[in-house]
């Protein structure tokens, strides 16, 4: 049997979904009007980075568990009591994903870290892929010096003065966004180079990778301010060059590597949907210990799962191994252990 190297169907949703990109890239800048041509590298990247996300949402989504949850979850979220559902996925995203409320448990420091940073890249992305793409510009207003224009795919949306401090808020947006990623960041580097714990358990790819890149797209995006405002833009051509070589490898790295979490965070949400709504519809209750252990929705899926990869784990009087719990599980199986070595006549052996 011929082994499949790549997903046909997940292909061609990521080949499609990247030339709409494209084209609004196209019909954004107004006919490329407003696109920076010093930019086409990002644009290059961040094409790639969009088409390699798609195409492994699309594989993961592919998978039975991760389509049972998706597929009810946007059933659940649709159908029935949807202002209900929508308020809880609204407060589920501010929490957990605005706020990252999933990280204070693990600790203050670390929440503080971790919220840092996802302000800091969420900033970072919201700023620079409409500049990018050529959506957002900002140009001179007509028969002055000192007052700019902002334009939103080719619309004007408001102007200010080049003292202001909206403009110095503005035109400083990623110096911010650089700081609170590099603060955050340094943080978790030197926990994980200090920590027994992690240190033995990490790898460099999956761990020490994604901080050291993080670090040095900030470091070097504010080393290009720092060149043309306080040195006279001295050795501002090398941390142009060196900046868009670590912005690309973080774009490439997103799909592979451990920034892929950030993708499928929202996903969560789905999860805490499908759960509400299985514990509203009952609990399963362990044929052995007698107590609730999941939802009886939960455990049809399972099963559901479990025969579409083809395991059969049904007994002949119709109930299944899945009905019980894990500590269920546990004991059935300590007591076929000991009914096997009885059996055989020799409990010890």
């Amino acid at each position: 049997m011929k082994n499949k190297t790549f997903n046909t169907k997940a292909l061609l949703i990521a080949t499609g979904l990247s030339i709409f990109m494209i084209v609004l890239v196209f019909f954004g800048s107004r006919n490329l009007q407003n696109f920076d041509a010093a930019l086409i590298t990002y644009l290059f990247g961040t094409v790639f980075a969009f088409f390699g996300i798609v195409y492994r949402y699309s594989v993961w989504l592919q998978r039975p568990p991760t389509w049972i949850y998706f597929k009810r979850g946007i059933t659940y979220l649709i159908t029935g009591k949807v202002f209900s559902h929508f308020w809880f996925a609204t407060k589920e995203s501010v929490e957990n994903i605005a706020f990252q409320k999933f990280i204070y448990p693990r600790g203050k420091y670390r929440w503080v870290a971790h919220f840092m940073i996802a302000v800091g890249c969420t900033s970072a992305f919201l700023i620079t892929i409409p500049l990018t793409f050529g959506w957002i510009h900002f140009a001179m207003a007509p028969n002055t010096i000192s007052t700019y224009e902002a334009y939103f795919f080719g619309f004007k949306v408001m102007d200010f003065e080049l003292d202001s401090i909206i403009a110095f808020l503005t035109f400083h947006a990623l110096n911010w966004s650089s700081y609170l990623v590099i603060f955050g960041s340094l943080y978790y580097l030197r926990r994980r180079l200090t920590n027994p714990g992690l240190i033995a358990t990490q790898t460099f790819e999956g761990d020490l990778l994604p901080l050291i890149l993080l670090i040095a797209i900030s470091v070097t995006g504010l080393g290009l301010t720092y060149s043309y405002q306080f040195m006279k833009g001295f050795a501002f051509d090398f941390l142009a060059v060196l900046h868009a070589v670590t912005v690309i490898m973080f774009l490439i790295w997103i799909p592979f590597g451990k920034f892929f979490h950030i993708i499928q965070r929202p996903a969560q949400i789905g999860a805490h949907i499908y759960k509400k709504q299985g514990m509203k519809m009952g609990m399963a209750v362990c044929p052995h210990t007698g107590e609730e252990f999941a939802t009886k929705l939960h455990i049809q899926d399972l099963k559901t799962v479990t025969e579409q990869l083809g395991f059969d784990f049904s007994h002949e009087d119709g109930t299944s191994h899945l009905d019980l719990s894990p500590e269920g599980k546990r004991s059935r199986l300590a007591q076929a252990h000991l009914k096997a070595r009885l059996e055989g006549g020799n409990l010890f052996g």
